[in-house]
């Protein structure tokens, strides 16, 4: 037995001994009687019950995931319907199962606001009780998202194209033109009509399974980021916009292959080149709906772009425009062919029975049964289309956007440019022959030659050099040692106006100036003279790649960033760009298709602008631009009968007079203003406001406001003129709001 000392214990402890248990004397029992388990009253214990463990504190999940998982399973709750007061069925059926029960449509058609495009018909009790539950129509009503945000005309828009592309306007047809003016809301309806397509229709289903957008280059990535605003991340649009070939074609192909319900891409955005690239990926499979935006791209129906789109497999086509004429009316009916194909016959039908006898009444020189014919074909032609095309001007902006001031400014050439001009047209010989009424390579290179030199004379000085055809002898007229290293915007009427209005307006004001121009040429003299004046700039024109494209309009629309100008090449950026950061642009030339010039000066006048705009359109006094411009006119008045309806569009220029282009008009402040015969001008001032159904109901109505500097309404060009000393210019102004005084 060892020793239980306090001593002894520490000694064992310390050399590692065991203890021993503590003892106890045994202690004698007695002997008892044994006892039965009923006797001793034991209750029954279950085999399921399982017997208790003792807690202690240490944790069962030393490991984090295993910690995590376990707090998640205590956090874990059982399903619920996500529906507030939901009172269907709640049996035990798998998700995804169509329950049985009434139809009912995707939104609320009662809800105060709400944009109802198809309405079941009302059905009597007997008729109700016979009708099969699950063949039932309901309304179809576009998301609460898109109507609370559309304003008026969009609504009417969406309910006119929704119709039109379920065959309900035209039985047959499913194709419509959507040709509002520019700064409408094309781009939004355009939206709002491919969500309701792909969540809804009459028979509780989508009506399609996948769309197409395709654009200009430059509006691929304004398009994505259009619906990606409007639609806040409903739907993952595809936007092809660069990459390699094979990329590309494994993504078309890609796109081509979804089908179902729930497709992940619905919406396929391209451009047009790409498209024609790529067009036989896009034709082994069908879509739903074709939007082509700017489809007056399409005006020829020869080009391989319209052939690829024509041979697409769909039958749901929407064509955006806001110039459908921009020519001639066989582009119209190209246009019109492409969406509903056979509502106005064959090309050659339509030649015969509406072209010419419209255009022969439309000439100046007309006689009164042409006249006649011609209004009664174009009734019958507006009668046709008007049910697959809708059409609202600018004026409706009116409402919603500030004033648009719109001034023609005449610009005398320069004695230097007078010379240059004047011995061009002694020397060419394409001016003989384009008189006689023949048309050759040689007279359009004639054309450009004489636009250049109006823009300034150092866009010709290498022909001058060089000692091209009607350039002979002319670098003698040059100042001596000119170089065209540096700008010199004394020699050029209008580079002298707009380095007056740059002036006036970065010294007066804190606008900012687009200008556009036809030629990369001349945004090069731009950029010339904004580092002579330390003008900071940007410049888009068809070198700039399409992502790099947004980010600059995106930088210069802010209201933070230093730049200026804005430089833009009217073929490169001319349709559907964005530029609100800017209120003031100038036309630097025009072009021969008035449908550019107006998409170019629509850059500034749109939604979000916030300042009064000012659009200058620059002409050379007496020389081919105002000869130029005069043309626009008489494209525009075919336009305004056909298009706008307008009836008392006047006949100003005969079509023989628009074949003078080599002339140039020393004597007159503006060939134009004398050509339109103007009532409202006595000796150049403008003397009493228009009379009822004058000039300003006509589509010349932006000669409304004829002046000399006392009639000017515009700070920058008075400022402009009184500091033009050397020179004179001729200005009309046109306000878009009417009631401007």
């Amino acid at each position: 037995r060892r020793s239980l000392a306090p001593s002894q214990l520490a000694k064992r402890k310390a050399g590692g001994e065991e203890e021993e248990a503590e003892w106890h004397p045994t202690t004698t029992r007695k002997r008892q009687k044994p006892v039965s388990e009923t006797e001793r009253g034991e209750c029954y214990r279950s085999p399921f019950r399982k017997p208790l463990v003792q807690l202690t504190n240490r944790p069962h999940c030393l490991d984090s995931t295993q910690h995590e998982a376990f707090i998640r399973s205590i956090l874990s709750k059982p399903f619920k319907v996500p529906i507030p007061n939901y009172k269907g069925p709640l049996g035990l059926r798998a998700l995804g199962i169509k329950r049985a029960g009434l139809r009912s449509p995707l939104h609320d058609p009662f809800e105060e606001g709400a944009l109802v495009l198809y309405e079941p018909p009302l059905l009597s009790a007997h008729d109700q009780l016979k009708i099969d539950k699950d063949k039932a129509p309901v309304h179809v009503v576009v998301d609460p998202v898109l109507s609370r945000v559309l304003r008026p005309h969009q609504r009417e828009g969406v309910k006119f194209l929704w119709e039109c592309v379920t065959s309900r306007r035209i039985p047959g047809s499913h194709g419509c033109i959507m040709a509002d003016e520019m700064g409408l809301g094309k781009t939004l309806q355009c939206i709002t009509l491919m969500w309701t397509l792909l969540r809804q229709s009459p028979d509780c289903k989508p009506e399609i399974e996948k769309a197409m957008v395709v654009s200009p280059s430059s509006l691929v990535r304004n398009w994505y980021n259009e619906v990606e605003k409007w639609l806040g991340g409903r739907i993952q649009p595809l936007a092809i916009d660069g990459g390699s070939k094979e990329e590309i074609d494994r993504k078309l192909v890609g796109f081509m292959n979804q089908h179902g319900l729930r497709v992940p891409s619905p919406i396929l955005i391209i451009s047009y080149e790409t498209f024609r690239l790529h067009a036989e990926a896009l034709q082994k499979g069908s879509v739903g709906l074709v939007i082509c935006d700017e489809g007056h791209r399409l005006k020829n129906s020869e080009n391989q772009t319209y052939q690829a789109l024509n041979s697409l497999n769909t039958p749901r086509r929407v064509l955006i425009s806001g110039t459908p004429i921009q020519n001639d009316l066989l582009e119209y009916f190209s246009l019109v062919h492409f969406v509903n194909s056979g509502i106005l016959g064959t090309a050659q039908e339509f030649k015969r029975h509406f072209e010419i006898p419209i255009l022969k009444g439309r000439d100046a020189d007309a006689s009164e049964a042409e006249r006649h014919k011609g209004e009664e074909r174009l009734k019958e032609l507006i009668s046709i289309v008007n049910r697959c095309l809708i059409r609202r001007t600018s004026d409706i902006l009116s409402k919603y956007l500030p004033v648009k001031i719109e001034q023609v400014v005449c610009c005398r050439l320069t004695p230097l440019q007078a010379e240059l001009y004047k011995n061009f047209l002694k020397q060419a010989k394409p001016v003989e022959e384009l008189k006689e009424g023949k048309i050759s390579v040689s007279s359009l290179s004639s054309i450009t030659s004489l636009k250049k030199l109006c823009n300034h004379p150092a866009l010709i000085h290498d022909k001058c050099v060089e000692e091209e055809e009607g350039f002979m002898g002319a670098l003698d007229l040059f100042p001596a040692g000119y170089s065209t290293k540096s700008v010199e915007p004394q020699l050029s009427g209008k580079m002298l106006v707009l380095d007056y209005i740059l002036a006036v307006t970065k010294s007066t004001s804190n606008d900012k100036v687009v200008l556009v121009s036809n030629y990369t040429q001349t945004l090069d003299l731009f950029e010339k003279l904004c580092r002579n004046r330390r003008y900071l700039y940007v410049r888009l024109d068809g070198t700039m790649s399409i992502k790099k494209r947004a980010k600059i309009v995106e930088r210069f629309n802010s209201p933070s960033s230093p730049e200026f100008i804005f430089m833009l090449s009217s073929k490169a950026g001319g349709c559907g760009l964005n530029l609100i950061g800017a209120n003031r642009l100038v036309m630097f030339d025009p072009d021969w298709n008035p449908a550019n010039d107006e998409q170019a000066m629509a850059r500034v006048w749109r939604d979000g602008q916030k300042k009064t705009c000012y659009i200058y359109r620059l002409l050379s006094t007496g020389t081919i631009e105002e000869k130029i411009f005069q043309r626009q006119t008489h494209k525009k008045a075919l336009s305004s009968c056909v298009v706008d309806e307008e009836q008392d569009v006047e006949r100003h220029f005969s079509l023989g007079e628009l074949k003078e282009l080599f002339t140039l008009n020393e004597t007159t402040s503006s060939d134009t203003h004398d050509k339109i015969k103007c009532r409202r001008c006595v000796n150049g001032h403008q003397v009493r406001p228009p009379p009822e159904g004058s000039d300003c109901t006509s589509d010349l109505s932006q000669w409304n406001h004829c002046a000399d500097k006392r009639g000017l309404q515009d700070s920058v060009l008075k400022a402009a003129w009184d500091a033009a000393v050397t020179f004179t210019f001729h200005h009309h102004s046109h306000e878009e709001q009417r009631g401007i005084p």
